[in-house]
């Protein structure tokens, strides 16, 4: 498996941040967000790059998997949530002014990048895809929770609100020029319904309420009570997720 790093130096964090590189060009790019706190090694560390080896090996998928700023944004102990919500916005603009271009660059193709992520790594994945459709493809979401007040006991401003897919979706009008760009992408939005999960489960509600009212075709999937919040689940669902939503690119690809 071809292996590589790239190191960024954001303007808009003002940090360094890594990003690990799995599989050769050829294969459709995918932006993966680590869960809570954690950074760009984790998705083979805890055994996902290899879950998804035969995708990569076999030239499908070339994974982009970025740090993550959570510790100072979403997860801080900081008394000051007002900083804190304008590094969760620095995050965001690092994501789609700075490192989609590099991606693009690294990969010489046109082709729209997939976001992917676990737990929070999925609310990244979901806020990214959400927020601007026009720069993905698709979204696999898995265990996210998509309310950006949960992780600040309530409060919110502007900046947290466009954060926040419960609010932003809830809001939305249904003449949303977005509206349109949803239904000709492939989302996937999954959950257990096991231990650590109910939160998720909740998130998700609202989420699947939003789409049904703005008429937009996504795929909100309720797994079993016995699926808990773990990676041993999440390995399934990616599993299972890719090689239908890649299929749904190709379709609509051709009839492009």
């Amino acid at each position: 498996m071809r292996k590589d790093e790239m190191l960024l130096t954001s303007n808009y964090l003002g940090r360094d941040m890594n990003v690990r590189i799995y599989g050769s060009c050829e294969g459709y790019p995918i932006l993966v967000f680590p869960t809570q706190n954690a950074m760009a090694n984790q998705f083979e560390e805890f055994g996902m790059i290899e879950t998804l080896a035969d995708f990569i090996d076999e030239g499908l998928v070339q994974l982009f998997c970025v740090d993550s700023v959570d510790a100072d944004g979403w997860t801080s102990s900081s008394e000051d949530p007002e900083h804190r919500s304008e590094i969760i916005e620095a995050y965001y603009h690092f994501v789609v002014d700075e490192l989609l271009d590099e991606i693009h660059d690294y990969t010489t193709t046109e082709l729209l990048p997939i976001t992917m992520g676990c737990a929070l790594g999925a609310s990244h994945a979901a806020i990214m895809f959400l927020r601007r459709p026009e720069l993905f493809q698709a979204c696999i979401c898995l265990s996210g929770i998509y309310d950006a007040s949960y992780y600040f006991g309530g409060w919110m401003n502007g900046i947290l609100y466009e954060n926040s897919p419960v609010h932003f979706l809830g809001n939305m009008p249904e003449d949303h020029e977005y509206v349109d760009i949803y239904n000709n992408r492939d989302m996937v939005f999954c959950v257990g319904q096991g231990a650590w999960e109910d939160n998720a489960v909740n998130s998700l509600h609202s989420i699947e309420e939003s789409f049904r009212r703005l008429g937009v075709e996504a795929w909100c999937d309720w797994w079993g009570f016995d699926v808990s919040h773990d990676w041993y689940w999440w390995k399934k669902q990616a599993r299972y997720f890719l090689p239908i939503v890649l299929d749904g690119i190709a379709e609509k690809l051709r009839g492009a």
